[in-house]
């Protein structure tokens, strides 16, 4: 395929989004003969077939599913330019992509943002959590503007990023009511062989913890170990451990999941990054995310 045809393009996509020939037909006003021909000369022109039958509704085999999600981005980026030359508004239709990986605690993704959000009120926020690499990966093809992780870009990394360091947090640890009321005076001393739920080895502050743990000779009883920030602290909550998270957030922890704070480790720290293209670093929405993030990183934790 030399040139891409956008016609023929979009009579795919409704017929991949409405799952019939007749369907499409309808929606577009033109036979359903009209539709059919066209799709045979798409297809003919991709190589492949991009559907398969099943009884009367056609559904996208592998390379028509990839070929429906391209087509997705593309109608709705012209959607929005339709939309943005019709208003003249800069602002009306500008969507935002926020990539968070799994160990960014969930509260402090929010007070990253929530003030930009605030400030930006015709942007439309996106929010997608997956893996690190995952998540470069689609920034680097446009489809994600920003990562928020617990850690930078490795020098010699096959993605072209910059990356900002937002600054670090002390690590405190907290546990329920009635674990917490037993471990608090004694602390740290009273972590030794208590029940603990370990961030997992994608987390930045995994080996840090663990070389923690043994400087000061304590050895607690490793319950389980979890890659979700959120899911380790549900676990928490209910009584199944001693947990960690970062200081500054400390008071949303304690109030959101009901369990209370038992000391916090100085010499710890979690440090948090914000990852970018190179000609997204001085973005608006992107500078305020940085700036507010930094900003709370910076102020005195309790």
């Amino acid at each position: 395929m030399h040139q891409l045809n956008y016609r023929h393009l979009y009579y795919f996509y409704l017929t991949a989004k409405l799952g019939s020939i007749a369907s499409a037909a309808k929606t577009l006003h033109v036979t359903p003969q009209t539709v059919s021909g066209l799709l045979s000369t798409f297809e003919a022109q991709c190589g492949q077939p991009l559907f398969d039958r099943i009884g009367k509704r056609l559904q996208p085999n592998a390379m028509g599913k990839q070929v429906y999600q391209h087509a997705q981005e593309i109608f709705k980026k012209g959607n929005e330019l339709a939309e943005l030359l019709r208003s003249g508004d800069a602002q009306t239709s500008n969507e935002y992509t926020v990539g968070l990986t799994d160990a960014i605690p969930k509260v402090l993704a929010y007070e990253f943002i929530h003030q930009t959000m605030l400030a930006n009120p015709k942007v439309r926020f996106v929010f997608k959590e997956g893996l690190f690499d995952d998540l470069l990966s689609e920034m680097a093809v446009n489809r994600i503007d920003i990562v928020l992780a617990d850690r930078g870009v490795a020098p010699g990394a096959a993605v072209s990023a910059v990356g900002h360091s937002l600054g670090t947090s002390a690590v405190s640890f907290f546990a329920s009511m009635p674990l917490a009321n037993r471990l608090k005076a004694e602390f740290p001393d009273s972590l030794n062989q208590a029940a603990m739920l370990m961030p997992g080895v994608r987390s930045g502050i995994a080996f840090g913890l663990s070389a923690w743990l043994e400087d000061r000779q304590l050895f607690p009883k490793q319950v389980a170990e979890f890659d979700d920030s959120a899911l380790l602290k549900l676990f928490g909550a209910e009584g199944f451990g001693v947990f960690c998270a970062p200081s500054c957030i400390a008071e949303h922890v304690e109030q959101q999941y009901q369990v209370r704070w038992i000391g916090q480790a100085d010499t710890l720290q979690e440090h948090f990054f914000a990852l970018t293209r190179h000609n997204q670093t001085n973005t608006t929405i992107a500078r305020q995310i940085i700036d507010h993030a930094t900003a709370l990183l910076a102020a005195p934790a309790r």
